[in-house]
């Protein structure tokens, strides 16, 4: 009795750890230099295994790669129990995840959509459509996960944002912003078109799953609640939550979770 209760007991550690992480270190031509990203495979991902869907994972500003997995370990639980492939790039301490029109060496939208997309269905047992990818971030991986969504929805099928940066233009001198963009004053329409608010326009309907979520105490509660208010306005369906909280890990770890779960539903929804 005593080998049977031990072996269940090993049994559940493993269906709670069994996931497992790489690092995929991907060449971008289009920045010519080397990038690292971190896969979360489920328990029982093998060359024999099923196809997965895949989530993308956006860090913040200040952030890298590493940062999601460091933050919140439970990744790999989640992994395990919405059977998926969970994957975090790096985007650069202060990339925004577009190609910045001043600078050639900041091209993640390039990067992410046409070099890291194509490298992880390659490698790994994707299902190579839209409707088994999602993707998501916080803060500057929040306007992320929303702007490579909205001006990509033949790769993402859903997108989410936590705390996301979701409209720019009321920090013209934050996170390296001018850097990128030039300042707002010299290159106002530069803002203006890489503003996620400003890319409502390219939602196709109920084409796009949306879910996005702020504190209530954040910096970036005032854009998260006029988005929201937008796609009230433009009829776009969506998932919105706000609720007490700020700019914090501890917000994100509570977020993450609610997130999964949507994705984890759309994708049983669609394959």
């Amino acid at each position: 009795m005593k080998k049977i209760v031990l072996l269940l007991s090993l049994l559940n550690i493993f269906s709670v750890f069994g996931s497992s992480i790489d690092t995929v270190v991907v060449t971008s031509k289009s920045m010519n230099k080397d990038i690292s990203n971190i896969i979360i495979k489920p328990a029982g991902y093998s060359s024999k295994s099923n196809n997965y869907p895949v989530l993308y994972l956006l860090h913040g500003a200040g952030g890298d790669y590493t940062s999601w997995t460091s933050n919140v370990p439970a990744l790999q639980k989640y992994a395990n129990e919405y059977n998926i492939l969970i994957v975090c790039p790096d985007g650069g301490s202060t990339s925004w995840y577009f190609d910045s029109p001043i600078d050639d060496q900041i091209k993640y939208e390039t990067y992410i959509t046409k070099e890291l997309v194509n490298v992880i269905d390659y490698k790994y047992k994707t299902i190579p459509k839209k409707t088994a990818r999602a993707i998501t971030g916080l803060s500057m991986g929040g306007h992320g996960a929303f702007y490579l969504a909205f001006k990509h929805p033949d790769i993402w099928g859903a997108a989410g944002s936590m705390s996301g940066g979701l409209d720019i233009r009321p920090f013209p001198n934050g996170w390296d912003l001018p850097k990128r963009l030039g300042s707002y004053s010299d290159h106002k329409a530069f803002w203006e078109e890489n503003t996620v608010i400003n890319l409502v326009y390219k939602i196709k309907g109920n084409d796009l799953k949306l879910i996005f979520d702020c504190g209530i105490d954040d910096f970036f509660y005032d854009a998260n609640r006029r988005l929201h208010e937008k796609l009230i306005e433009r009829n776009i369906p969506h998932d919105y939550i706000e609720r007490p909280g700020n700019h914090t890990w501890e917000y994100w770890v509570n977020s993450i979770k609610y997130q999964l779960l949507f994705f984890s539903d759309y994708f049983d929804s669609q394959n």
